[in-house]
């Protein structure tokens, strides 16, 4: 292979991690069908390995992606309207759609393909939790298995409700568009469930080798500013400002060999200044609206966070009052464990493991390793090394991300030795 095949396939590759789900996104708009959009998808990359290192690279990629597997897909239907007439009827469809394929990626407007894909996969005649997985799995790109940990529940199941909910879309005939202005209040939350979960999964991965996926983080917050450019609600705000603040610690979580950095021991002259100046105005605006949710308090607390000189200097009072608005707002067990941290913090590690043990009391979190690992913590601090070895090897045998296992095993390892064990 040339050195010129060799760097085409590198670039290859960084597209198809870059651009896939935008040039799928297209696909779908110009084939009306999710599956004939993913084949699609795969014949035009399957092309461009071919084509590209021979012929150079197209001066514009994603439309060569689009235009590509359009024809290829329009090209494979025809053949095989020779045994079935319905599929004539369908090529012929797809031929009258004169669509301009060329105008693809309008980034920063409304017409974002990607946006209109989000809707339509959150349309109200779906399932909430289908409407999620769906999203998930289509427009950005997670795999079925990594959707199915978030949901708890197996990948067969989270697979049949992806196939459920794409029938549901073709069998209702429901629109590929941007809703009007009276149906987007409908869907927000839904949409903003999305964006959340996708941009959660980049943040902390919950497995693989790498605690976070910039891919997936950056996907989050591009699709979060589209969104507020389309309707400037203040929760929207309030979950980019959320996130941006989260993003502006990047730098600071791991080490230079991958490791992960808790909060308290981060170096917080690498975290990003711009952003948590945005973000904290974000959270101001939408603050003062008096019209938030559930995000803009979260981002209110990680505010706290992002604004204070050390670990040592944080509002916890005020963070512990946050969570109690919170608490209120959107009642779960995540925000509960969340909160017996803060609680921790103010007061002392013992009251935060007291809260805790009443969540895993109520059966709920036993499979949440964050939950364990941070009841390993807190018992640690308290001095109770063997019930924190416990919690925290509970916390191990869940975790499936390399770098928080080597976190866990290295925090076990310590308290082996402090025990004697």
């Amino acid at each position: 292979m040339t050195v010129a095949a060799i760097d085409a396939h590198h670039l290859i590759s960084k597209i198809y991690q870059a651009e896939s789900r935008r040039v799928f996104a297209t696909l779908v708009r110009l084939l009306g069908d999710f599956d004939l959009a993913e084949d699609a998808l795969q014949d035009a990359f399957a092309a461009a390995v071919t084509q590209w290192p021979r012929d150079g690279i197209p001066d514009n990629p994603r439309a060569w992606l689009v235009s590509t597997g359009r024809f290829k897909s329009i090209d494979g239907i025809r053949k095989r309207a020779r045994f079935d007439a319905s599929l004539a009827t369908l090529a012929r469809d797809l031929d009258e759609r004169m669509e301009d394929e060329y105008d693809l990626d309008d980034a920063d407007g409304i017409g974002d393909d990607r946006l209109k894909l989000i809707f339509t996969c959150c349309n109200p005649a779906l399932s909430p939790e289908a409407r999620v997985a769906l999203t998930l799995r289509e427009v950005c790109g997670l795999t079925t298995e990594e959707i199915a940990r978030a949901f708890l529940v197996t990948p067969s199941t989270l697979a049949q409700r992806i196939v459920r909910a794409k029938n549901k879309i073709r069998d209702a005939g429901i629109p590929y568009r941007v809703p009007e202005p009276a149906e987007l209040p409908d869907r927000l939350d839904t949409v903003l469930q999305v964006i959340y979960l996708v941009f959660s999964e980049g943040y902390f991965a919950s497995s693989g080798e790498s605690v976070i996926r910039t891919d997936l983080t950056g996907e989050a917050i591009r699709l979060a500013r589209l969104l507020g450019r389309l309707l400037p609600e203040p929760d929207v705000n309030g979950l980019l400002a959320l996130m941006l603040l989260h993003e502006s610690r990047r730098p600071a979580r791991t080490d230079t060999e991958g490791n992960l950095i808790l909060l308290d021991d981060q170096d917080r002259s690498l975290w990003d200044r711009v952003l948590i100046a945005e973000g904290t105005e974000l959270v101001e605006d939408a603050l003062r609206s008096r019209r938030f949710g559930s995000y803009t308090i979260q981002a209110a607390i990680s505010a706290v966070h992002a604004t204070s000189p050390s670990a040592e200097a944080t509002d916890w009072t005020e963070i512990v009052g946050l969570y109690d608005i919170l608490l209120v707002a959107t009642p779960s067990p995540v925000v509960e464990l969340n909160r017996a941290v803060a609680v921790a913090m103010r007061d002392d590690p013992q009251d935060g493991v007291a809260l805790i043990d009443g969540i895993f009391a109520g059966e709920n979190l036993l499979d949440y390793p964050l939950a364990w690992s941070t009841h390993g913590e807190l018992l640690r601090r308290s001095g109770e090394y063997e019930r924190a070895l416990v919690s925290y090897r509970k916390a191990l045998d869940l975790s499936q991300q390399e770098p928080a296992r080597r976190y866990l095993q290295e925090k076990i390892d310590t308290l082996r030795k402090i025990l004697g064990a």
